[in-house]
């Protein structure tokens, strides 16, 4: 490799040749058509504004292709990171707020680091702490939850998130009968274009299709119905106070965050000009503490009441000049009204703004944001730490498959570690453009794949589009149904749930398929806190490996009719009193020593004719000081009883263990064999007992019956 290719692998790409620059730029625009809209749905589902989904679409998508191993793997916004980074987070802020978003461009920057730091040490492998079983259960469970938190959106009814989601999707189903039918109705169009495209014309952005489609008509028939009223217009008083309190609520929250960094710039100026010592500075972080207390207790009373206030309807009372709005299903009979279904969608500073119609996406900021770097802060940074981890390995696992899985198909060398690095600063990069954790896409690289993209040319072919809509084509993405967007999720991620992947880890291994049942009905319980559930399955899964490797497998052996030693009882095969045979299957090492000297001694007590011990070692691949220990007290035990400890097939590193430390000196150099018939055949001229060889050695038997 040459010297700039290590830390610009990129570089290895050129010269570029004309006809490799044309298939990229095909597949990238064909890419960038799915990754618009695609990048905003998912910026919905991590709790952020659409347009984050935007500012994720960039430079992340650009840098991971440019500093990745792939060619074809497309960075970017993707469902299940965008799931685990708002159910993470929503239990620290509210989803959409300043300081959400705050957090979710931490996030971005803490994971970035962490990929970028196992690869360069080349941690690659680290990520095999998920097992498959693990990440199967965990994905089927994440799509259900990623396709019903789309639910009340397709409906057009109005759910705030809580930290129960099963109690949040059956509150949804419970209040059904309020659907906004025109909000499920372009949800429904969104869907039935995108399936009839898949299945009739596979090759067209079928995305992009049900989005132009939606927002033109969203567009054409004031989908939105927006209407910004006095709160003094509602003719319920209780509302009114409602209403009254949020505004106040509202306000408090202001002066708190207003104070919050105050106080922490007063802090940070005092501990820089005298030292984090000075005992002023134990007030400070003591007052420091009570605000955001206070600010937390603030926010969650807003946020509750707003839930409530969001799931009332009213109807326009049509009597003056100024319509006036009466809660629906108590307006007298006879009364003239608008003949609409109004909601609360915001309140502020005494202005209340109504929705009479369905939720669009709304006023997208042109231009790219401005660098900055994301707010850090000790404590944030310790509280992020745990769910940074966990996303990292998911968000990796979730890239380094789908490279792999498109490696065989072009025969590209993938590595690991370069692709760390790749994820790492696309994440990096991304979080100093506002931009939310992003990882690789299953759907996008397929598409890149099946396009013709031959480089990462085409990632970067994708980036300029979406800078290009940035700069240029926002306006036209105001009137975006959020059902058409809740529509794509539910679509993409279909293809993840896979039922029968958890049968086939059943039938492969009983403890991986509960493994994976486990942490799919984890997830589902621990839900909107997912990390939870990928923890308890991760957990459980070393678990029943450590206790497969403390309890392996051992066998009593007898001669076979093909010449082989083989389990005995399963093979229902004859044994001699004067030898015990065994197989280990498993390394001997301090957790499952004690299992292996309570097995040979069992069978010495079952056997006490026995005159040799012999265990077959050809599994036997580590042997540790406590196996070695074990091993010694035994064999001095077995001599001082008459029975010698015989050893066939052990490896070289097992060998090295026991001349190191003098064990084969005092087990004997002789009871080592390189082959168990070789052993069998040392015991046999030992024990010179004719019924022995009868039944190790049936050739003797056979010649005698003939003489």
């Amino acid at each position: 490799m040459k010297p700039g290719h290590r830390f610009f692998p990129f570089l290895r790409l050129l010269p570029l040749q004309r006809q490799t620059i044309r298939a990229d730029v095909i597949a990238g625009a064909t890419v960038a058509m799915i990754l618009i809209p695609q990048s905003m749905a998912y910026a919905q589902l991590a709790g952020m504004p659409a347009y984050y989904g935007l500012y994720a679409a960039f430079l992340p998508v650009i840098i991971g292709a440019m500093w990745g191993s792939s060619h074809q793997l497309a960075t970017g916004p993707v469902a299940m990171v965008s799931l685990l980074t708002g159910s993470a987070l929503a239990q620290f802020a509210a989803p959409g707020t300043e300081q959400f978003i705050a957090l979710a461009i931490l996030l971005a920057l803490m994971i970035g680091l962490m990929e970028l730091a196992m690869g360069l040490f080349r941690l690659g492998a680290i990520v095999s702490f998920l097992s498959h079983p693990v990440i199967v259960g965990f994905t089927n469970a994440a799509a259900i939850i990623i396709a019903l938190s789309q639910f009340n959106k397709l409906l057009g009814v109005h759910s705030a998130r809580s930290d129960r989601f099963l109690a949040d999707v059956w509150d949804v189903l419970l209040r059904i009968g309020d659907t906004h039918w025109p909000t499920l109705a372009m949800g429904l169009l969104a869907l039935a274009i995108m399936i009839a495209v898949r299945r009739y014309r596979p090759l067209w952005p079928g995305v992009l299709i049900a989005v132009a489609i939606t927002t033109a008509l969203s567009w054409t028939t004031d989908f939105e119905r927006n209407a910004s009223i006095d709160a003094t217009l509602f003719r319920d008083h209780q509302v009114r106070n409602v209403i009254d309190s949020l505004s106040a609520l509202t306000l408090r929250s202001g002066e708190l965050r207003a104070e919050v960094t105050e106080k922490s710039a007063e802090i940070g100026a005092l501990a820089a000009s005298d030292g984090t010592d000075h005992p002023r500075l134990i007030m400070l972080n003591a007052d420091l503490e009570f605000l955001r207390l206070e600010l937390r207790t603030v926010e969650a009373e807003r946020r509750l009441r707003f839930a409530e206030v969001r799931r009332l309807r009213f109807t326009g009372i049509q009597e003056t000049a100024a319509t006036e709005f009466q809660l629906a299903g108590t307006v007298p009979a006879g009364v003239q009204t608008d003949g609409r279904r109004w909601i609360i969608s915001k309140i502020d500073n005494g202005r209340v703004l109504l929705s009479g119609g369905g939720e669009v996406v709304g006023s997208i900021p042109a231009g790219i944001p401005e660098p900055a770097l994301p707010q850090l802060r000790w404590d944030t940074l310790l509280k992020l730490l745990p769910t940074a981890l966990i996303i990292a390995l998911v968000g990796f696992m979730e890239a380094i498959s789908i490279s792999k899985s498109m490696a065989t198909r072009t025969k590209q060398r993938i590595d690991p570690d370069q692709e760390l690095i790749g994820q790492g600063l696309a994440n990096i990069v991304g979080s100093l453009f506002q931009s939310f954790p992003v990882s690789g896409s299953f759907s996008r690289s397929a598409v890149n794949l099946s396009t013709g993209a031959m480089t990462g040319l085409s990632s970067v072919v994708a980036g300029a589009i979406v800078l290009l809509t940035l700069l240029l084509l926002t306006p036209l993405l105001y009137h975006l149904p959020q059902a058409a967007l809740a529509a794509i999720i539910m679509l993409a991620v279909v293809n993840l749930v896979n039922f029968s992947a958890i049968r086939h880890a059943w039938q492969a291994h009983r403890h991986d398929g509960i493994a994976a049942v486990v942490t799919f009905v984890a997830t589902l319980s621990f839900a909107p806190h997912l990390d939870n559930g990928i923890l308890v399955g991760a957990a459980l899964a070393i678990i029943l490996y450590l206790y497969r490797t403390m309890r392996p497998r051992v066998a009593v052996l007898g001669r076979h009719a093909d010449g082989t030693l083989r389990d005995a009882q399963l093979f229902n095969l004859p044994t001699s009193e004067k030898l015990i045979a065994i197989r280990y299957d498993g390394s001997l090492f301090f957790a499952n020593v004690p299992y292996f000297e309570d097995i040979i001694l069992e069978q010495v007590a079952r056997h006490p004719q026995a005159r040799h011990i012999l265990i077959v070692g050809d599994a036997i691949n580590e042997l540790d000081a406590s196996g070695e220990e074990m091993i010694r007290h035994l064999a001095h035990r077995l001599r001082d009883n008459g029975v010698a400890l015989v050893f066939s097939g052990l490896k070289r590193q097992v060998l090295s263990v026991m001349e190191n430390t003098g064990l084969r000196d005092i087990i004997g150099s002789q009871h080592f064999h390189r082959t168990e018939d070789h052993a069998l055949q040392a015991i046999a001229d030992a024990l010179q007992d004719p019924a022995f060889n009868a039944i190790y050695f049936p050739q003797y038997k056979d010649s005698a019956e003939e003489n």
